[in-house]
Order: C-alpha cells, then sequence, then structure tokens
C-alpha cells in the first residue's frame, strides 16, 4: 500500500519557498505522491453543505484561499525527480475541459510522467455561479469533458461531439509522457462516481472513510466495473484520504486489510519548521507502518 499526502496549499502557505522545502522533504522520506486540493474561490456565507463533514460546513472561511492545483503541481514538478502529482480533486466541470486538457497534459511532460489526474464533479453551487457554469447537469457534463481530454491527450487530431461541448476538429501538443494519458482518479462516494470511475478512470478516489466502511464500498465498486467489463487489477486502484478519521499505526494496518491501494494522510502544514515536524511524524505513524505491511 503506498502512502500520499493531501497537502492544502492555501493563502497561509502558498510561498515559493514553502514548495522548495515541501517537494525534497517528501521526497526524502519516501512518501509516494502529493496531491492537492481545488477551489477558485470560496464563501463566509453559503448555502451549499459540504459532504465530508457532519454540519455541511467546509472547514475554513472564505479568505483561506487555494493555489491553483495545478500550478501548484508544476512548481513542485521542478524541484522533485520522483514523487507523483496530483489533483485532489480537480473540479472537473468547472473548467473548461480543453485549457484543463492543456494544463495536465504540460504537468505529466515536465514532471517526466508524473502526473495524477484526480477529478470530481463538485459540491459548492455558489462557485459554479461565480464562474457563470450552470451546477445543474455537472456529472453529465464531466463525462463529457473527459472524453475530449482524453481525444486531446490520444489522437492525433483531436475531436468530439456531445451535448453539452463539440470540440472541432484540432491538435495538441505535446502529448502526455504517460500512455494514454495521466491515470484519473475519479472521486465520490456515490453510486454515480463509482459509475464514473468505473467507465472512465483508472481508479476510484474516496474521502472521509473509516477501514470498517470499505466492505461495503468495495462492493459497489466492483458490481460497477463488473458492468462496465472491469474488475480491480493491475490498471484500476482504489485510493482512500482519511481525512477527518484519525491515522495510527492500527487503522494503517485495517486499511491495507481492507484492499486499499493507495492512503493518502492530510498534513497541514504552514511553514517550514512545522513541515517538516509533521513529516516525521506522519514517517512514524504511517510511513514506517505502512512498510511492515509490504
Amino acid at each position: 500500500m503506498d502512502i500520499g499526502l493531501f497537502i492544502p496549499i492555501s493563502a497561509f502557505n502558498a510561498t515559493a519557498e514553502f514548495l522548495r522545502v515541501l517537494g525534497p522533504a517528501v521526497e526524502e522520506r519516501g512518501f509516494e505522491s502529493i496531491w492537492v486540493p481545488e477551489h477558485v474561490v470560496l464563501f463566509d456565507e453559503y448555502e451549499s453543505e459540504y459532504p465530508y463533514s457532519p454540519d455541511g460546513r467546509f472547514p475554513g472561511g472564505g479568505d483561506i484561499g487555494l493555489l491553483d492545483p495545478l500550478t501548484a503541481l508544476n512548481y513542485l514538478a521542478a524541484v522533485t525527480d520522483r514523487v507523483r502529482l496530483g489533483t485532489a480533486i480537480c473540479l472537473v466541470p468547472q473548467r473548461n475541459p480543453v485549457y484543463t486538457a492543456k494544463q495536465v497534459a504540460d504537468l505529466d511532460v515536465l514532471s517526466g510522467g508524473r502526473a495524477e489526474f484526480g477529478i470530481g464533479i463538485g459540491w459548492l453551487r455558489e462557485e459554479f455561479d461565480v464562474l457563470n457554469v450552470p451546477f445543474a447537469n455537472r456529472g453529465r457534463r464531466t463525462d463529457e469533458y473527459l472524453e475530449v481530454m482524453k481525444s486531446l491527450w490520444t489522437e492525433e487530431t483531436s475531436s468530439f461531439s456531445g451535448d453539452l461541448y463539440q470540440l472541432n476538429p484540432c491538435r495538441m501538443y505535446p502529448k502526455p509522457v504517460q500512455s494514454p494519458h495521466p491515470p484519473i482518479r475519479v472521486g465520490g462516494e456515490s453510486d454515480a462516481a463509482m459509475r464514473r470511475a468505473a467507465r472512465f478512470g483508472q481508479g476510484w478516489f474516496t474521502f472521509n472513510r473509516t477501514p470498517d466502511e470499505f466492505p461495503g464500498a468495495l462492493e459497489r465498486l466492483d458490481r460497477e466495473l463488473a458492468a462496465a467489463g472491469r474488475s480491480r487489477s493491475a490498471d484500476f486502484t482504489v485510493t482512500a484520504c482519511p481525512y477527518f478519521n484519525p491515522v495510527t499505526p492500527e487503522t494503517v494496518e485495517a486499511y491495507h486489510a481492507a484492499g486499499l491501494d493507495r492512503l493518502i494522510v492530510v498534513c497541514f502544514a504552514f511553514g517550514r519548521d512545522d513541515l517538516l515536524t509533521t513529516l516525521d511524524q506522519l514517517v512514524a505513524d504511517v510511513l514506517e507502518p505502512a512498510r511492515k505491511l509490504s
């Protein structure tokens, strides 16, 4: 089971100095991947319900601000050599799919084939409103946008005709290093998210789930994969971020026993010293216990 880190790059740590320390420090300690979240704007007041907290509120106010994930990951690509670099989660239906495809491909090229494309449909209606993008049908829009991006990544001349997006014949280069394209890790807890993972993805990315919640979830996932003529195997991985749930050596063992391929643990840090202290603690609590299981 691989161990990666979920690291929000917010208004409190979004500096070049922090990223220059972060990348090498994570790599030197042997973590497998770095994952960063996305919100282009946030709000002090909103009616939408955040799906990963009991009170439905996002952890932080409108002033926390998040660095664009693909910008942050491209910077990290320049100061690392081995660690994989992932979005957790890129809000696909909010974005123009051609620009997103370009940014992901460029990240893959500049990192030497280390991009991980974690995607989701979004939950914050108010953010869609600010972007002048319909909140309704965002799942269907995500599916079409993924088709557009896959065409741009894999075809010499790309095109797509859908109900929500038309891509006239065009050519996008350079292509991603990874073949056929950077792995798509579909995030979400619903049956629809699992169907999307089975249809489009190379993996499922789940948040805030405890080890004992996995047997039923994986049964649902296996049904969706079977319906798509697939199965959990070398080309499909299960990634989980415990998020608000505590992670101890015992829970690491339980996640491993549940059948996870990758565990992404939260790393909150706002400067060099607390970053290094937090990373060392995560090595002791998570990374070393995981190594003993392999």
